[in-house]
């Protein structure tokens, strides 16, 4: 069965920005962008890069789609799917968080590793 874990204070996300959370031997990146009261989690691996950096990547806006440009070799991820603006047959997993007390929760199984958003058909 699955369940939320408190993984961090909200005052622990920068804004506009990525923070990297270990859940159960995940690397799992999140962002919070504020205007437009939101916050996302996918993968930290960086496919493309072979690296752990998504985190650290540039934040911004792509046709309208929130996005984090990989500091390695710039490709850019949508934050809400995970999928790659230049080759959509590259994807990243996106989690589940949400915002409660201040606090930002994970959705994660019975086992504690962070549960995959499920992939939205066009």
């Amino acid at each position: 069965m699955n369940r939320w874990i408190d993984v961090c204070g909200v005052d622990d996300l920068q804004p506009d920005s990525g923070v990297c959370a270990q859940v159960a031997g995940h690397q799992v990146a999140m962002f919070h962008l504020p205007k437009l009261d939101a916050v996302y989690s996918l993968d930290n691996f960086d496919p493309i890069a072979q690296a752990n950096v998504l985190s650290r990547g540039m934040v911004g806006d792509l046709g309208g789609e929130p996005m984090v440009a990989s500091p390695m070799y710039k490709q850019h991820y949508n934050l809400k799917t995970g999928v790659c603006f230049e080759d959509a047959s590259v994807r990243l997993t996106t989690y589940r968080l949400r915002i409660a007390d201040h606090r930002v929760w994970l959705q994660v199984d019975e086992h504690g590793v962070p549960v995959a958003m499920p992939i939205a058909t066009p």
